[in-house]
């Protein structure tokens, strides 16, 4: 008896651990069978592609941008509309990981957890995805972008359609270069690389958002405070510079004329934590997503610094990195009083019967800022478009915004920034723009923006 008990025990322990393996089996399936049914390694699915898309993927207002015709992958007929669109599309060959085609490739071949990515006739039938982004919106800053390398954003910050994402350098997926892979001169670094979403640059100037949103907090009779700017200051032996002297400077003046002068003694006075912290609550040091794909980190580490370290810390220099799209992120959540819409790329997915399988729609993010030291900063974002960059930059709307001009070093020209966000309830959009190797904000990143902004207004 006591042998048969043992068996039995034996017996129902397996049994149970059958059907608990079955059951994990089943739900990965259920999760991940689209994704393990597409994997390159399954050649007789996917050919020589990568990407295993029967589907089409079209703009928001149905462009194709690309398809899949006699078994071969094509894309749009406009070269620049290709190029783009590369990053947010993706190639054939799946080199560019964070492109629809390969991030959504389950979707794109057609899979389904009952018929597999067969249908019952036997034949495949991708579904079609619709994306949120404009692609004349995205063709016009590929043509301000020129040949010029850097990265343009733009969301509107109320519904969270994201309508612009380019990176450069790029190249044109109907038309690869031969020695895309295999140049060693350098000439296609990056190339693979969406900088909106996987890129953290020197963020110079558009740092002192942060340091201003500190200062707000933490400094009681900031308006009524002024710094003296006379072109430098020394710190800890150290000189830190302005472009020129600006004389007695209000806080709002001394944001206007980004001076590095007044920033970086607001920074120290400050002091590390509070800095560090303020950064933290305003999405630095983590990651956000669109569509389930995770962003590079904004990064500020300030532990340890000397004074003057922490001074240049303030103002975008020092170690200081910003992600394109988390900048896009936390200009969308000032103009929304503290709190972002978080943004989607998939309007929506649509099966070979027209069904929408997936549809986007706005979610709320998470506060990245108190509601009252968003209205201060819009006032303060404000001030500098009116007093310092033209309102003719953006006629027509209310901009807030903030330029950058950071250093990087090695022989090269500034990474030229200007992110910011329209007030005006009629054009609630949000943006960060990055022209790399460049003099001049304005000129540069500053033009970009004003372009989008006046054409997106037409769409929102």
């Amino acid at each position: 008896m006591r042998t048969t008990g043992t068996r039995s025990f034996i017996l129902y322990f397996l049994c149970i651990g059958f059907l608990a393996g079955l059951c994990v089996f089943l739900y990965g399936l259920f999760v991940n069978g689209g994704n393990w049914a597409v994997q390159p390694f399954n050649k007789h699915i996917s050919g020589e592609s990568s990407v295993s898309a029967e589907g089409r993927v079209l703009d928001r207002n149905g462009t194709v941008l690309a398809e899949t015709s006699n078994g071969k992958r094509v894309y749009n007929s406009d070269e620049t509309v290709r190029r783009a669109m590369l990053h947010a599309v993706g190639d054939t060959a799946g080199y560019i990981s964070t492109g629809v085609q390969y991030s959504f490739r389950a979707e794109l071949s057609g899979y389904n957890p009952v018929t597999g990515l067969a249908t019952p006739t036997g034949k495949t039938a991708g579904s079609d995805i619709r994306l949120t982004l404009d692609s004349s919106l995205c063709k016009l800053a590929r043509q301000k972008l020129g040949s010029r390398n850097g990265a343009a954003t733009l969301y509107n910050y109320k519904t969270g359609e994201l309508l612009c994402m380019v990176s450069t350098p790029d190249y044109d997926p109907a038309n690869p270069p031969k020695d895309l892979t295999t140049d060693k001169t350098g000439k296609y670094n990056g190339v693979f690389v969406n900088k909106v979403l996987s890129s953290s640059l020197t963020p110079g100037s558009i740092f002192k958002v942060v340091t201003s949103a500190a200062a707000i907090e933490k400094i009681p009779d900031l308006d009524e405070r002024t710094w003296n700017c006379s072109g430098s200051v020394t710190i800890n032996g150290n000189k830190i510079t302005d472009v020129r002297a600006y004389g007695k400077l209000s806080f709002k003046k001394a944001l206007a004329k980004s001076s590095n002068v007044a920033f970086s003694q607001i920074a120290i006075e400050l002091g590390a934590d509070e800095m560090t912290a303020m950064a933290n609550k305003m999405g630095f040091n983590r990651s956000f997503s669109l569509e389930g794909i995770p962003s590079a980190k904004s990064t500020y580490s300030v532990s340890g610094a000397q004074p003057q370290e922490l001074g240049w810390s303030g103002v975008g220099q020092f170690t200081d990195l910003a992600n394109p799209y988390h900048m896009m992120l936390l200009m969308g959540a000032v103009a929304n009083g503290g709190t972002y819409t978080q943004p989607y790329l998939i309007q929506n997915v649509s099966n070979s019967l027209g069904i929408h399988t997936k549809t986007g729609s706005a979610q709320t993010g998470e506060p990245l800022v108190s509601a009252e030291t968003a209205s201060k900063l819009t006032t303060y974002l404000r001030y500098n478009v009116t007093s310092e960059y033209g309102d003719s930059l953006f006629p027509g709307m209310k901009v807030c915004a903030k330029t950058g001009t950071a250093e990087v070093g090695n022989g090269k020209k500034p990474n030229c920034w200007m992110v910011g966000f329209s007030s005006d309830a009629k054009t609630p959009l949000a943006f960060a723009v990055v022209v790399e190797n460049e003099s001049s904000s304005i000129a540069s990143a500053g033009k970009l923006a004003s372009a989008l902004m006046q054409a997106a207004a037409k769409i929102s």
